[in-house]
């Protein structure tokens, strides 16, 4: 090969890196994207392998391995020691086997940060000073996206425990209320969200139950569903109906034009009367699952969301005993893109779930069944029952 066929070959392989290497920030997908490369341009095998964070626990083995596994096997330490990129002239030869040789490359991050190092064997025969630039390159271009998808990683992280901190410590109910519940967020590119719960302990051994979700999505739609949040604690404390909760609440925020509108759904449990009481803004109705397993959508009146002024709202009393577990939800539970409301929503009281479950068990199996960890939008659940001896 010429030195201009060369030169051609050489931009050719570092054009087809950077559109091949990187596509997506995901360790996983990026190890992957490596070792396939570094397969159809240098090696007859690839192997990437990552340190672990601090206080993971070490990988099994390679992150991504691509062709002749078999050449690799038995080479974690060519040599002495791995050579460095300024190194990679020297061949380094597998001292069990003849006639393969194996070189070894560190991934480093932008900021220095040696995070593994991908190796690569060819059986018979040497690299190419153009076959170790390739190589080297690959490295680079990888090592920068795998820090990239790790801070992107620590970011989300950092985001789901606040979101989670923020509707998975409700307020503490009365304790003659058994309740469980769940948030789950939209996917991995979404931190945050506007989907929430809320429990409220109240006077004569009731609670309210609580269930809202802002309208759209990322930090914005979080620091408002935190603000209805705080503002339904205070309303709340009042000791009003639901529906009259609901009304005050939707004054307070109506006053607010840069607050997005919300559905919620109030429930207010009488454990001494054995009542539940509804309201609901716009939201989807809850379900009520019996000691059989069967499940029931209740019917009550909807009022508009939270953040109009319309006011509206409307209450709907339905008796509750202990043996009955009410589950509150988003509407990513059960929202499937393309299908009718009604159509999501009979799938979900069709569920039967074991006789005697516990909002414990029941918030797990309804996740379960539902497929829900693989939504398309935020899930929130609270399921909650009576106990059997209620203290007043």
């Amino acid at each position: 090969m010429g030195e201009y066929e060369a030169v051609l070959a050489r931009v050719d392989a570092l054009e087809h890196a950077a559109a091949e290497i990187g596509t997506r920030l995901d360790e996983d997908v990026i190890c992957a994207e490596l070792a396939g490369f570094l397969l159809r341009r240098v090696a007859d095998a690839a192997a990437v392998d990552l340190r672990p964070q601090d206080g993971a626990p070490a990988l099994p083995g390679p992150a991504a391995v691509a062709g002749n596994a078999a050449l690799l096997k038995d080479a974690e330490a060519p040599g002495a020691e791995s050579p460095g990129a300024e190194d990679l002239d020297a061949e380094v030869p597998d001292a069990e086997s003849a006639g393969r040789t194996v070189l070894a490359v560190p991934l480093l991050a932008a900021t220095g940060e040696e995070l593994g190092r991908v190796r690569v064997a060819r059986a018979g025969g040497g690299f190419s000073g153009h076959d170790t630039a390739v190589l080297a390159h690959a490295a680079r271009l990888a090592g920068v996206h795998l820090g990239h998808a790790r801070r992107l990683a620590a970011t989300e992280a950092t985001a789901l425990h606040l979101q989670r901190a923020l509707v998975a410590e409700p307020g503490r109910p009365h304790p003659n209320l058994e309740i469980a519940g769940r948030y789950l967020p939209a996917g991995p590119r979404t931190l945050v969200g506007g989907d929430w719960f809320e429990t409220v302990r109240l006077h004569f051994g009731r609670s309210l139950l609580v269930v809202g979700d802002v309208m759209g999505h990322g930090l914005d739609a979080a620091v408002d569903m935190n603000a209805y949040r705080g503002a339904l604690r205070e309303v709340a404390a009042t000791d009003l109906p639901p529906h009259r909760v609901l009304r005050q609440l939707d004054a307070v925020v109506a006053e607010d034009e840069g607050r997005r509108p919300a559905t919620c759904l109030l429930i207010q449990v009488d454990p001494a009367r054995s009542t539940a009481t509804f309201a609901s803004a716009g939201h989807l109705p809850p379900v009520v699952f019996a000691a059989d397993g069967s499940a029931e959508l209740v019917d009550l009146p909807v009022g508009p969301p939270l953040g109009t002024g319309l006011g509206g709202y409307e209450p709907a009393v339905r008796t509750l005993t202990p043996a009955d577990t009410l589950l509150l939800f988003t509407d990513g539970l059960v929202e499937r893109r393309g299908e009718d409301i009604d159509v999501s929503l009979a799938r979900l009281a069709a569920l039967r779930l074991p006789a005697g479950s516990g909002p414990e068990a029941v918030v797990r199996e309804v996740l379960r069944r539902l497929d829900a960890h693989t939504a398309e939008d935020d899930v929130a659940v609270l399921a909650a029952r009576v106990r059997e001896r209620p203290v007043h």
